[in-house]
């Protein structure tokens, strides 16, 4: 149990906002010997054991959100983090049970773990929603070359890269300590053979990532580009939606914005409902908000909720309004994936007792997947909030030819804590996927600029007014990982059920005989 226990913090310790992301490349390692000659029921114990440890550390931020702004009492906010805690564990139980099952090749059982852990996470970003929070890929993103490979593979391909790190150094523990593997020693000759592949898939990646680098890097240097200003004006979460703050938090965002003129931004964008009010139906801010765009003389991208009467029924969005330098709508976009619990609450037809942990905002609708906005510059695709985390969805706002990612969020319901940073971190890779350019605005932080290759460009730190401005190149190629999605995360889990199926078939053949 130590060892599981072990494992669950060197997980959490490759995150920010500890950031320790060489601990990733063993960090497995713990669970895999702990899980040595157990049984499937054992591993499946010391796996949930890893993972509640995991994300008990790594999530701890979400009892912060659900007692100060859901107004739910600190024991419910924590028994509810237990829970989902014990949710998201169940995916690394299942992964260390099906990691110690026998099989008549121990040693190729070895090398499945890496396609088993890529499994997994893909389940875990589509199942009940999904939540693809903190693959272990996601731990690289400072990693400049590694990460190149996301253009390719996703993050599942670094996923996979790390895995395998920790299966190769687990099968030199075996070989050093003389340890049997379901009964078969580890020699020599697997041992060499193992850790050679994995330094040449390790050297491969490395190598196909500085060439990237260098690649993009020229295209970068000759492509078309645009001047983006981000606004942060920091407003605290308890103000926000009160109407005696309203006209004080326009003003400060148009302050904000009317300082970067000199820079003559071609785009100007602020957070998610930055707006704390129905733009275009509360005149009196909304008129501001336009003769401040006129005045600025350039588009802006601003956050606000919206609504429409629809045969008697009013529908609710958490949207982005593209506005012209003359003040009127170029286009708009709603967010496509909502928060379960935060902006709508699911299976309310059958669980009608169950209410929004989040208070402060509404019951909305979901706006139209891979919508892209068209204004005088280049086709906008826009991600508000934890959208940024679904690769998928960035995925299609550039197939529908959306040559600048912009992500808007309100990170503000994180407190100060290591969720703005883990949030930030997640989204260099789609910068690196699509190879578009992106541009971050949040309330209180972390706002900046991801360039192509996935390098952070610039940041502002948490919890001040900042107005960042920078040139940031624009593409219109699609990448492989743009045409073709997560055709590496679904071959490896066709393999590991197949491989699975295998097993099972063989077992009940020997319980017959």
């Amino acid at each position: 149990m130590g060892l599981a226990v072990l494992s669950g913090l060197l997980l959490t310790a490759a995150f920010p906002r500890i950031g320790f992301d060489w601990t990733a490349w063993f960090a497995l390692v713990p669970l895999l010997i702990s899980c040595q000659s157990r049984s499937l029921r054992q591993g499946f114990a010391l796996g949930f054991t890893a993972g509640l440890t995991h994300y008990l550390t790594l999530l701890y931020w979400l009892v912060h959100t659900m007692k100060a702004y859901g107004g739910l009492p600190l024991y419910l906010s924590s028994i509810i983090l237990l829970l989902f805690s014990a949710y998201l564990a169940i995916y690394i139980a299942l992964f260390s049970a099906v990691a110690v099952r026998a099989d008549r090749n121990p040693f190729f059982g070895l090398l499945m773990i890496p396609l088993l852990w890529v499994s997994l996470e893909f389940l875990r970003a589509h199942l009940f929603t999904g939540f693809p929070w903190a693959l272990i890929g996601y731990s690289q993103y400072k990693q400049v070359a590694l990460v190149q490979l996301a253009d390719i593979f996703g993050v599942y391909g670094v996923s996979f890269l790390v895995a395998a790190a920790n299966v190769a150094l687990f099968v030199l523990w075996l070989f050093l300590r003389r340890k049997p593997r379901q009964g078969t020693k580890v020699s020599m000759r697997q041992t060499a053979a193992l850790l050679s592949a994995w330094l040449i898939l390790f050297l491969f990646s490395w190598s196909y990532g500085n060439w990237r680098v260098r690649s993009i890097e020229g295209e970068m240097s000759s492509s078309a580009s645009i001047t983006a200003a981000v606004i942060q004006g920091n407003i605290e979460q308890d103000k926000k939606w009160d109407p005696a703050f309203q006209k004080e938090t326009v003003e400060k965002y148009l302050r904000l914005s009317l300082s970067t003129r000199r820079h003559r931004p071609d785009l100007v964008v602020w957070p998610e409902t930055a707006t704390p009010f129905y733009f275009l139906y509360h005149h009196r801010l909304s008129e501001m908000v336009a003769n401040g765009v006129r005045s600025a003389e350039t588009s802006f991208l601003i956050g606000s909720p919206s609504f429409i009467s629809n045969r008697n029924r009013v529908e609710y969005y958490n949207s982005a309004y593209l506005i012209a330098p003359d003040g009127t709508v170029a286009g708009k976009y709603d967010k496509v994936h909502l928060v379960p619990f935060g902006e709508y609450v699911p299976f309310r037809r059958w669980l009608p007792f169950l209410g929004k942990i989040v208070a402060h905002v509404g019951d909305f609708q979901a706006g139209r997947r891979g919508n892209t906005i068209k204004g005088q510059g280049p086709r906008l695709g826009v991600q508000i909030c934890f959208e940024i985390i679904f690769p998928m969805l960035s995925r299609a706002l550039v197939q529908n030819d959306a040559a600048l990612l912009v992500n808007i969020t309100n990170d503000a319901w994180f407190g100060k804590s290591s969720a703005p940073y883990q949030h930030f971190s997640m989204a260099v890779f789609r910068a690196v996927e699509n190879r578009r350019s992106l541009v971050r605005a949040a309330n209180t932080g972390i706002s900046g600029f991801v360039d192509p290759i996935g390098r952070i460009v610039a940041s502002t730190p948490l919890d001040e007014e900042a107005a960042l401005i920078r040139r940031v190149p624009i593409f219109q190629k699609k990448t492989f990982y743009t045409r073709y999605g997560n055709v590496f995360a679904q071959v490896c889990l066709v393999i590991t059920f197949l491989y699975q199926a295998y097993l099972a078939y063989g077992r009940r053949r020997q319980w017959t005989n």
